[in-house]
């Protein structure tokens, strides 16, 4: 089940939604636990048992954690523990099987290769859960007694199988003392409104361009450009549509989780285009690893270490593919560029070509990510640049004139000129904001009728 469905806006979330504020304020944590469980199970019946295990096992040695809190070295063992126990489940559910096969390549072995499914959220969940004792143990949230509101943390729907990433230490106090109001409720309906825009009107419609595109032998120059802009806009409005419905989803039980992008498209270097993209991820790297590795602190050849170490791990953590890793390193070595060489000259050149610079950086990027075939990616990216194909033809053309309109409301919706338009909208006269409120109805209206018309609901992050 996912957001932008049919099923989850008129049957599953208004049947949590009554039964969450009609109970008294003690149990709707409960509630919540046990409608994220039946959310999950619909698509993973058999790994709701995983995650069950995941947060048993993570609360069980935050427990441990707490009481040992003054002998750290025991402390520390069930910190290890939790670990351990949650990379290994992920190592081998997501990995194993990259594993061995690559082993098998390397040595010329027959070692069956496992073949297991890759349980949703896996990746989301476990650094959440591993979160919560480690938080524990930096003195930075206080244990939570109650198993109940544990799970509700961990199972919680809206971040459970995407993200945003929500670390112990953001939700502790929310889940005994939140408050939630008419107010809030109403600017979480407006927010998972305009992620359904995002996800439904604009991910869905340039996602047929990149698929059409992935699957061209050799496109020319043209169809190559069209086909990887396509999926630059697919990746964001499909992933930040999705933070937006579930921030907006939050926000209507009461809780507040942290933004996870911040118009990534307007940066202008590939620093900062990381500090406005999936913000979540790159805050957990850096609190969970980064820092604990000393983080800038011993010198630079400890540092660009540092820096490649979490950037090869933000790679593997999107996929069980080489070309990730490859992504990862790309930006790790763009990143390390800038801060050792050519970071303050951005800063003096003119803003166009500081921005140009980042955003061809961004999508030479989402080639490697794009293709699991590490050859297919360097061919599409000949073909970008003209190598062993033709400038234009009449398939570039078709495309052009045939998904041009989307790609350029795509762009327009991925730069600050959309919020500005809609926040002057809100704080203008009276027409301005009865404008803005048919604006909203028309969002929910536009984006219904394209999932009544239209099956192709792809969502790129539940692979991961």
């Amino acid at each position: 089940m996912i957001f932008s469905s049919l099923l989850f806006m008129f049957v599953f979330l208004p049947v949590v939604l009554v039964v969450y504020y009609l109970v008294p304020r003690q149990f709707r944590n409960l509630v919540l636990f046990v409608f994220s469980l039946v959310f999950y199970a619909w698509g993973e019946p058999v790994y709701i048992l995983l995650m069950l295990f995941t947060a048993f096992i993570d609360y069980f040695n935050g427990a441990m954690v707490d009481k040992f809190r003054h002998r750290p070295m025991i402390a520390k063992g069930f910190v290890i523990e939790s670990v351990i126990v949650n990379l290994s489940l992920l190592g081998f559910f997501k990995y194993a099987g990259l594993f061995t096969s690559t082993f098998n390549s390397l040595t010329g072995l027959g070692i069956p290769v496992p073949e297991v499914a890759l349980p949703i959220g896996i990746s989301f969940y476990t650094f959440e859960s591993m979160s919560y004792t480690i938080d524990i143990y930096r003195d930075r949230a206080p244990r939570q007694h109650s198993i109940i509101n544990y799970g509700a943390y961990v199972s919680f729907f809206p971040h459970l199988v995407a993200g945003p990433i929500v670390r112990y230490e953001d939700m502790a106090l929310q889940l005994t003392n939140r408050k939630e109001s008419l107010q809030k409720f109403t600017a979480g309906a407006q927010r998972f409104l305009v992620g359904l825009f995002k996800k439904v009107i604009i991910a869905n419609n340039v996602a047929a361009l990149a698929d059409k595109v992935e699957y061209l032998g050799s496109p020319s120059t043209l169809t190559a450009w069209l086909g990887i802009l396509a999926f630059t806009f697919q990746i964001y409005f499909d992933f930040s549509g999705y933070s937006d419905m579930a921030i907006g989803l939050a926000k209507m039980f009461g809780y507040e989780i942290p933004e996870n992008f911040r118009l990534p498209y307007v940066s202008h270097s590939v620093r900062e285009f990381w500090q406005r993209w999936h913000i979540t991820l790159g805050t957990w790297f850096k609190e969970y690893v980064y820092f604990p590795l000393g983080g800038s602190r011993g010198g630079t050849l400890l540092t660009v270490r540092n820096m490649a170490i979490v950037w090869l791990l933000t790679g593997i953590w999107h996929g069980a593919s080489w070309n990730y890793a490859l992504w990862g390193i790309y930006f790790g070595v763009l990143i390390i560029c800038e801060k050792l060489f050519f970071g303050k000259w951005l800063e003096k050149i003119p803003k166009f070509f500081s921005w140009l610079y980042s955003f061809l950086a961004v999508v030479i990027g989402w080639v490697f990510f794009s293709y699991e075939d590490i050859m297919q990616a360097f061919q599409m990216l000949g073909a970008m640049f003209g190598i062993g194909t033709v400038p234009v033809d009449n398939q570039g053309l078709y495309c052009l004139l045939t998904f041009g309109p989307t790609l350029v409301i795509a762009a327009l919706c991925s730069s600050p000129l959309a919020g500005k338009l809609t926040e002057k909208m809100r704080t203008g006269n009276t027409l301005s904001k009865a404008v803005w409120t048919v604006g909203y109805c028309a969002l929910l209206l536009v984006s219904v009728c394209f999932l009544v018309d239209n099956s192709y609901n792809p969502f790129l992050y539940f692979q991961f």
